[in-house]
Order: structure tokens, then sequence, then C-alpha cells
């Protein structure tokens, strides 16, 4: 069901209210589906598997929600109706696979508040605890990862993408994706201004009526990968009444803390992070260098720091798995016990 204006805008302070006031986001998906065995050196990475094994994403949604999320994001990061068609797909068959990401992620809910149901409660550690919302948000990448070039870890799309490029080429899919069922959708890896501007825009034009929230990426914790200030970024957000929370993702954990304070800034609207575990992506390899990475137990321990700061929603993002999860999901339940 849709939401007009006003439910919108206590659409995320509701949820966390039900969540005890902090809420926990899944984390890497990629991650896991090349864990299950899956290849994913494919201009559609993680989206290829809607095509080739949505057993798959119905299982690693519901391994997220095993380790305590309270929010998984859909398949759809770079799922796109450009990127399906240069596969060979038709466009109904693109459409298709975009309302299919939500599907099979309402799938993997229900599965499990079945589970629940029948255990009569969830279970952290043996401990029973009520059943926790689920909510489910449709991702939607960047223009740069429909390029697959690792443009958005940098942003630079040259002179000739403009901001009407920007709207046309996200309109059709955030449209569908608004209408699939999915609880909000989540803009992801938003490298620079001038996208965050493009999907402020395309949400008030296409009257979109269901929540949104926009989360950017760094790399240096200062500014957006492409060099635009963060708190002009998140300033953007800010003003689109239908964008509920606004933060950082697929960033290094050191530079969060950091980031937090930037929006606090100039924002009042929930703050969300799921940085990715502190390895570099490199574009031409295609692969993430492990060198600068942190273990799950060194990235739950920010957790902490990122709460006191004023973040209320947490996960990971590329490389981070259900035990990241599972040991945010653990810190955040003690600090609700104290």
């Amino acid at each position: 069901m849709g939401l007009g204006g006003a439910e919108t805008s206590s659409f995320l302070y509701e949820f966390l209210e039900k969540c005890g006031g902090q809420a926990v986001i899944d984390g890497g998906f990629a991650t896991e589906l090349e864990r299950h065995g899956q290849d994913l050196n494919d201009p559609l990475w993680s989206a290829k598997c809607l095509v080739s094994s949505p057993h798959l994403v119905r299982r690693v949604h519901l391994d997220y929600l095993d380790a305590g999320a309270n929010i998984i994001i859909t398949a759809s990061y770079q799922a796109t109706v450009q990127g399906f068609e240069a596969k060979g797909l038709s466009r109904e068959e693109a459409e298709s696979l975009l309302r299919r990401s939500v599907e099979i992620a309402s799938e993997a809910r229900e599965i499990y508040r079945e589970r629940c149901t029948k255990d009569s409660c969830d279970l952290v550690q043996n401990e029973k605890i009520a059943e926790r919302p689920v909510l489910i948000a449709a991702s939607v990448g960047s223009y740069g990862a429909y390029l697959a070039d690792g443009s958005e870890y940098s942003g630079d799309y040259g002179d000739s993408v403009s901001l009407k490029v920007l709207k046309d080429f996200h309109r059709r899919r955030v449209q569908i994706l608004a209408k699939s069922g999915a609880d909000l959708i989540a803009f992801e890896t938003i490298p620079n201004k001038l996208e965050a501007q493009a999907y402020a825009e395309l949400l008030e034009e296409e009257g979109i009526d269901i929540p949104a929230w926009f989360s950017f990426n760094s790399k240096d914790g200062v500014n957006v990968v492409n060099g635009d200030s963060i708190e002009e970024c998140a300033s953007i957000a800010d003003s689109c009444n239908k964008v509920v929370a606004v933060g950082i993702n697929c960033t290094p954990p050191r530079f969060i803390l950091g980031l937090i304070q930037s929006i606090k800034k100039v924002t009042r609207k929930p703050i969300l992070v799921y940085p990715n575990s502190g390895e570099t992506y490199d574009a031409e390899l295609k692969q993430w260098v492990k060198s600068t990475g942190v273990a799950d137990e060194d990235f739950v321990s920010y957790v902490a720091k990122w709460r006191d700061a004023g973040a209320s929603l947490f996960g990971g993002c590329c490389r981070t798995t259900p035990n990241t999860i599972r040991g945010i999901s653990r810190i955040l339940l003690k600090s609700k016990a104290e």
C-alpha cells in the first residue's frame, strides 16, 4: 500500500520504534552468492542470479533473516531494463525480473515468518524474543553500477551524462520497483551529487508513493567518491520528503564515524550505515583487494560508536556476511537489554 506525505515521514520512525529504536540491515549479497559457487563476473553481477539461480537468491535472504536482519535488500542493485536487454532479454522479461527480485525477497520473508509462527518465536543465541518486524527494500544501484566499469566507486560519468540522462535511465526501473510490493526503495552507493538530485527529482516527478532512502559512498571520510561534499549530498536527501533516511554504504568502516557526524549537521532523518569490510575494489581486475579488510569481530566493534554518534540502522555491504550481521544483531540486542 502506498503512503501519503505525512505517513511517509513517520514510516521509518514507527518501524524503528517496533524494533526497539535500532534496526539491522542485511549484509553482502554477491559475497554470499559467490560463496555458494556462483560466478558473478558478469555485467549483471548479482542480478544474474535472478535469471539463473533464484533459489540461491532466496536462500541468501533467509540466511540474513536467520542472522537477525530487520531489512532485506533485493538482488536488483545491478538489475536494469537496459542491462537485461543487453543480455538478449525482451523488455517484458526485463521488467518481470525486476518485479521478481521483490517477489523472491517476499517469499523469503514469508518462509521466515512461517518458521517463527511454528516455533512461536525468533531464536537468537537460544533466547526467545518477540517476532521482529521485517521490511523489504528494493535496491536501485547507480548508473555506474549499470556501466559495470567500477565507476560507482569514482562517480566520474563524464560530461555527457546530464541530470536528464540519469533521470531517463532510472525512470522505468523506479516505476516498476515502486509498484512491486516492496516496503521502500533503497538508492544505494550514490557516488555524486548529480545522481542524488536525479533520484530526488524522479521521486517527485513520478509521484512515487513508497518511502526511499539515499545511501552514499566515500573513500576519504569527508566527501562522496567523486569529491562532492557529503553534507551537500545529504542535504538533497533531507530536502526530499519522499526520503525517510540517509546514510552511507560500501565504505570502509574507519570512515563511518566522521561521515555520520557530517550527515547529522544537515538532517534529522534517521541515519543508516552499512559499510563494506574495508577492502578496496579494483575496477580493472574486477575483484576486491583483501589486504585492508577487517575481521567480523573488528567490524562489529565499531557499531556501538556509530550508534552513539547518531546512527540507528546498521548492516554490511560488500564482503560482509551473515556472521557480520549476526554480530551486529547481538550487539544491538545487548544494548537494548541494558
